[in-house]
């Protein structure tokens, strides 16, 4: 006989006769809360522990006698044993709420016996002398009737977490689960719990074997949880050819399952936050290291990045009062002012303040229920999905419900999203992703989920309401692209105002394990105003700790206060590989800069300086929506002014009118390093305002070997490219200059310094 027939059949003749022996004994034993019957050895610990209870109820008499008590006290009568069924409640699990919902619907005069506790003396004195008047009764097999538990945080819709959809909860997969295998034969029963131990590794035979259906079904919803337990239900009956009742569950928790496939892709995207370029064992997770930014309802436009020596340094930095400050998983909890739940929130920022990480956050935490439950679903449908479908020559024309389809296969027939009832999201993030504009007033209305239409017209419905009416909606872009939208279309705009002070420490100290690092870096970024502001910014935050992690890995670094050049050299490398990843899904070995790249950003920098030149604010983001690089536009200048001297020999900065050194006569000295850093200098004393001291200061930063030989060279250099010459001249040039200054124009000088630190400190 083939070994794993004889003992299949084994185990089936043993399982025979636990059945039968079962069924003898099935009017024998009490049931417990789950319907489930108890063995032999239980009955007998219960006949033992009455038996001493009533000893000691004697023994209680006699002293009663010998010493009354001030209060009369009433014992139990006893009847047989038939009529002294108890209610046993199993400890508490995890993943069931039945022993809670038992101790809400047991009968009245029903009494509860944690078991739990090793010993039933554990009972409270207060407990026996409350209980003794309550008549012991005998209750179903059947488990009780799903209720709602008496939760303030489930029933206010104003909290978290929120209640989860009837159809969505335990008790209505665990009958659901219970029906279907209730209809087998003891024949197919046998093998399917053979096929289901089979292919779950984290559950034991015993477990699978011993027991009736109701213990079964409470045992794999204890361990593997409601998800897998129903997955696995159904992928083994369709394994032992019960299809039709493989189909039937999956019809009756269409709801829960859909719900799992949504989260599984959200836990799938966010479990693991990505920064910068992805590098092998250099992830991590985003609940180990998340910070919440502040979120408020009022805003003032970001951070204004200016610089601590200016001579008329702009107002204090403005951020909202802590009263407009909402928490993200709470934006959908918010209301209009009639005391009407919003539908529609829009959330902008400034590049790098976190709004990516945002969604994120919240995504992972409906998925993991710790939060938002009573949304149903939550769908991403990103603009830039919709802009995939636009760029189809011709555009994809699809209704919403085969674009939900199309990104997310397995939520086919989605027919209850049309449901009064059903609640559920959609976050629309990155509106700066869809490079057109939308027409808010002549596209075409469409009222129902199922007509075909332009992608255009399908973003302004949804928008407008009237197509998926039910959904509240969550969209998510940098001001210049979410301005377009109508007011009237929006009930809450909120804007993400990043770290404060504290949220700064907070997330470097998570960042490490290693605190003296962690400390080293905070005093260090702390040196700098400048980047202590900057640092307001999420974005700024990580490259903090990714650059001066490797800084500090070098001996005797930290003895001076930190440079901006190098540093912002990393966000312009770490913001290009983005960007080709972002805009132009790129793999992490596709990220080498074409000449293209290289283009553009020699581009963006001349437009930077024109800009600079006349004294106007930098950058308007519709122009460099592409870059995301608003926060590094004075760099941005001086990147293409180093680019073109680098390589094409160029000193755009000579403009032939300013009056230059006899030292600079000749149109070869105002060529050379010196002559660069000498136009730069005139135009930055000559201007009132200092626009121009940021940008002294990257370009003698530049000037660095560290930055244009190290840094830049993998990048927009060649690496057998020479180095710079003539830094002697362009230190000794600066220092002059530092020397005579004028006394009552201190913030030059002290920016002065700074522009020859950045050239000549060499501890990167």
């Amino acid at each position: 006989m083939n070994p794993d027939t004889e003992v299949e059949s084994i185990l089936r003749q043993e399982y025979e006769e636990d059945e039968e022996e079962e069924e003898k004994n099935k009017l024998k034993r009490p049931p417990s809360s789950y319907g489930s019957m108890k063995s032999d050895s239980d009955e007998m610990q219960e006949e033992e522990e009455e038996e001493k209870y009533v000893e000691e109820v004697e023994q209680e008499e006699e002293v009663a006698e010998a010493c009354p008590s001030p209060c009369p006290v009433v014992l139990p009568q006893f009847t047989s044993q038939e009529a002294t069924g108890l209610q046993m409640n199993r400890p508490d699990s995890p993943e069931t709420l039945y022993t809670m919902t038992t101790q809400q619907t047991k009968l009245p005069g029903a009494v509860v016996i944690e078991t739990s506790s090793t010993d039933l003396e554990d009972c409270s004195e207060a407990d026996e002398v409350e209980d003794m008047d309550e008549v012991l009764l005998t209750h179903s097999p059947e488990p009780p009737e799903p209720v709602e538990l008496d939760d303030p945080m489930q029933t206010d819709e104003n909290s978290q977490p929120g209640r989860l959809h009837p159809e969505q909860d335990l008790s209505h997969i665990f009958k659901s689960i219970q029906d279907m295998v209730s209809g087998l034969t003891k024949e197919e029963l046998f093998k399917f719990k053979m096929w289901f131990y089979q292919w779950e590794s984290s559950i034991t035979l015993q477990q699978v074997m011993e027991g009736d259906i109701l213990d079964f079904v409470d045992r794999i919803l204890e361990i593997l949880g409601v998800d897998r337990s129903l997955l696995h239900t159904i992928s083994t009956l369709d394994s032992i050819g019960k299809k039709e009742e493989a189909e039937e569950l999956r019809n009756k928790c269409k709801r829960a399952l859909i719900r799992y496939h949504l989260k599984q892709y959200l836990i799938r995207k966010h479990q693991v936050i990505r920064e910068g370029v992805v590098r092998a064992g250099k992830q991590n997770l985003l609940d180990t290291i998340y910070v919440e930014p502040q979120i408020s309802t009022c805003g003032y436009g970001g951070v204004d990045p200016s610089h601590e020596y200016r001579l008329h340094p702009p107002s204090p930095l403005q951020v909202p009062s802590s009263d407009t400050f909402v928490g993200v998983n709470n934006l959908f909890r918010l209301q209009k002012e009639d005391g009407t739940p919003v539908r529609t929130v829009v959330t902008t920022g400034i590049p790098g303040i976190g709004m990516s990480v945002s969604v994120g956050k919240f995504s992972l935490d409906w998925a993991e229920l710790r939060a938002n439950k009573d949304l149903q679903f939550v769908i991403k449908l990103s603009f830039r999905s919709f802009w995939l479908l636009r760029k189809k020559d011709p555009p994809q024309m699809m209704s919403i419900t085969e674009v939900i389809e199309y990104y997310y296969p397995e939520c086919k027939d989605m027919k209850f999203l049309e449901e009064d009832g059903c609640k559920f999201l959609v976050i629309m993030e990155s509106f700066d992703c869809y490079q057109t504009s939308l027409d808010w007033e002549k596209a075409p209305v469409i009222d129902d989920n199922y007509t075909q239409a332009h992608p255009d017209v399908l973003i302004v419905n949804i928008i407008r309401g009237t197509v998926l009416r039910g959904a509240r909606v969550w969209i998510l872009g940098r001001r210049a692209a979410v301005s377009q939208i109508p007011s009237q279309f929006i009930d809450f705009v909120t804007e993400i105002q990043g770290f404060s002070d504290e949220m700064k420490d907070d997330y470097l100290k998570k960042r490490f394990s290693n605190a003296e690092l962690t400390a080293k870096i905070i005093a260090h970024y702390k040196l700098l105003p400048t980047l202590s502001m900057l640092a307001r910014q999420p974005f700024v935050c990580w490259m903090l700790a990714t650059v001066f992690e490797r800084c500090f890995r070098y001996h005797g670094y930290g003895a001076h206060p930190p440079r901006l050049t190098p540093f912002y050299v990393s966000i312009l490398i770490v913001q290009t590989n983005r960007r080709l990843q972002f805009y132009y899904g790129k793999g992490e070995n596709e990220l080498k800069w074409s000449s293209e790249d290289k283009s553009l950003l020699t581009k963006m920098g001349k437009m930077a300086f024109k800009m600079l030149e006349r004294n106007t604010s930098v950058f308007f983001e519709d122009d460099v929506k592409e870059c995301g690089l608003k926060l590094t536009e004075e760099f941005m200048a001086a990147l293409y002014v180093f680019t073109m001297f680098r390589t094409e020999s160029k000193n755009v900065l000579d403009s032939g009118g300013l009056h230059m050194p006899k030292i600079f006569a000749s149109k070869v000295q105002i060529k050379s390093a010196a002559g660069l850093v000498q136009c730069a200098v005139v135009r930055t004393v000559s201007s009132p305002l200092g626009h121009y001291d940021m940008f002294l200061r990257f370009l003698c930063g530049l000037l660095s070997p560290d930055c244009h030989d190290n840094q830049l060279s993998r990048y927009l250099y060649h690496h057998n490219e020479p180095k710079v010459g003539g830094l002697e001249v362009v230190q000794r040039l600066l220092e002059q200059t530092i020397q005579t200054a004028e006394e009552n124009n201190r913030d030059r000088v002290e920016n002065l310094k700074e522009c020859l630190r950045e050239m000549t400190q060499e501890d990167e």
